[in-house]
């Protein structure tokens, strides 16, 4: 039986249109991959406090879950496990994103998301936030 891996992972969207990715360090699987800020949902947590707590952990920002607007979900499987990804969009939050954990992060308009390498559970999530866009 495939064990199933929940995570939650938000777009955020500044007031350009513009979408923040972030790269993953190294020493960490799929190391130098861009994705949407976001990390494993923790035992008794719901998806959007899992946001929440990754965003001020990986970028030093603060929102609260009215600001976090549910757009799609992944599901993949990879080797080891199925990854099932909600993906939510955060237009408001207090504080300067930076990369807390000394990863590098861009802010990317809608039609240049392609031109950065994802994980494959990502990939897809693109086109619908261009066409949401």
């Amino acid at each position: 039986m495939t064990k199933i891996l929940l995570v939650a992972a938000c777009a955020m969207i500044d007031p350009d249109g513009r979408i923040l990715l972030a790269q993953r360090p190294e020493g960490k699987s799929m190391a130098g991959l861009w994705e949407f800020p976001g990390g494993k949902v923790e035992e008794g947590e719901s998806p959007e406090e899992t946001v929440i707590r990754e965003l001020k952990e990986e970028l030093g920002i603060e929102t609260e879950t009215s600001c976090l607007a549910p757009i799609a979900f992944a599901s993949h499987r990879y080797e080891d496990f199925h990854l099932l990804m909600p993906l939510y969009v955060c237009r408001k939050w207090g504080g300067i994103p930076f990369g807390r954990e000394k990863q590098k992060i861009a802010w990317v308009r809608p039609e240049h998301l392609s031109d950065y390498k994802m994980p494959p559970a990502d990939i897809p999530l693109v086109a619908q936030l261009r066409d949401l866009l």
